[in-house]
């Protein structure tokens, strides 16, 4: 069973970043949280890594819609996206998919939005 949905891009690896935030941007989510995990592992574990960046994506509108409908559903928020260094010229972006997420949670009022929610994420990735 997948989790998420993925294209692996052509590109160095800042360059494709800066197109993700952009193309999130474009479809209504703004990236409001950032994790180097190349840099995380080197300053705690002293470990060597190749680039690698989660991306918390957020769409203030479907986020409260989905909080009124089901108040804790903040545990599974922002939708991240991560960018993975293929390290042989090419990107892999995934991103959560919204409709696998909400099924854990049990509330059929919450799958519109996860269906919305994915056609934006599809068309993020399809524009990279």
């Amino acid at each position: 069973m997948s989790y998420h949905i993925s294209k692996t891009v052509k590109g160095k690896f800042d360059d494709v970043h800066q197109q993700v935030v952009e193309s999130l941007k474009d479809v209504g989510f703004g990236v409001i949280t950032e994790i180097d995990m190349k840099e995380k592992l080197k300053e705690k574990l002293d470990v060597d890594y190749k680039n690698y960046v989660i991306l918390g994506a957020c769409n203030p509108g479907f986020a409260y819609e989905a909080v009124q409908m089901e108040e804790e559903l903040g545990v599974l928020l922002p939708c991240n996206v991560v960018l993975i260094d293929q390290e042989d010229g090419n990107v892999k972006v995934s991103a959560i998919d919204a409709q696998k997420m909400m099924s854990v949670v049990g509330n059929d009022k919450l799958d519109a939005i996860a269906l919305t929610v994915n056609e934006r994420m599809r068309q993020a990735l399809d524009s990279l």
